[in-house]
Order: structure tokens, then C-alpha cells, then sequence
């Protein structure tokens, strides 16, 4: 009990990988569904914002795509690190130029599913994901 309470769970156990899964499942479809699909196809507005920010028309296109196809490979854990990578380029974009002069309660959400996709970037996906029966 004290090792649980105060150590913590070793980086390949069984504990730790079914958080990794909770927080991948939970974040992927967090991301598809609440912000992705709402971006696929981009609205008129999205796109206006987009070329706001210097960017081409076709980001807009791209970050609906990272964040509801890469969200739902995140979920999966299907080519997590790729996906991961992706979403993290896309929330860059996101929380350091379009939320660059907005207070931090309105760019937390990015910086929170920034960190996210780096965790899973450096850490992979685990042992309850689709990566994981696919390597074997």
C-alpha cells in the first residue's frame, strides 16, 4: 500500500499502462469528437480565422483531420507516436499562435492536449492499445 500511495506505479506495469490507456481513450476521443468533428468540413469562419494567422486555407483542413482522425488513432492506440506527433504540431499551432495573446484560461485546453501528445509521443501508447497486438 505504501508503494502505491507514494511510489507509484513502474513505467511497464500493468497499473501504469491500463492509465496510459484511461488517458489515451479519454483524450483521443475527447479531441475527435468535442473539437475535431466539428472542424470537418471546415466552416467558413474556421477557415477566415486560419488565413488570419498567415497560414493557407488548407490548415484548416489539416487540423480538422489531426484532431478527429489522429484523436481517434490516439484513442485506439493505433500508430499512437505518429498520431501523437501530429496533434502536437497541431496544438502548437493552436496554443502559441492562435491563442498567442489570449489569457491562459482560454488557451489552456491546447496546452493541456499539447502536453498530452508529447507524453504519448515520448512514452508510446502502452500495452492496451492496437500498437501493442500489432508489434507482437
Amino acid at each position: 500500500m505504501k508503494d502505491f500511495l507514494f511510489g507509484g506505479a513502474r513505467l511497464n506495469s500493468a497499473v501504469a499502462d491500463f492509465g496510459l490507456f484511461v488517458l489515451r481513450a479519454f483524450a483521443g476521443t475527447s479531441l475527435a469528437l468535442a473539437h475535431g468533428l466539428g472542424k470537418l468540413p471546415p466552416t467558413e469562419g474556421f477557415m477566415k480565422g486560419v488565413t488570419a494567422l498567415g497560414l493557407p486555407p488548407q490548415a484548416a483542413w489539416l487540423s480538422g483531420f489531426a484532431e478527429f482522425f489522429c484523436g481517434l488513432l490516439l484513442a485506439i492506440g493505433l500508430g499512437t507516436r505518429p498520431a501523437a506527433m501530429i496533434i502536437a504540431a497541431n496544438m502548437s499551432v493552436a496554443a502559441f499562435r492562435q491563442h498567442a495573446t489570449d489569457p491562459y484560461l482560454r488557451a489552456e485546453l491546447a496546452y493541456l492536449y499539447l502536453a498530452v501528445a508529447v507524453m504519448f509521443v515520448l512514452v508510446g501508447a502502452g500495452r492496451f492499445s492496437a500498437d501493442r497486438v500489432i508489434k507482437r
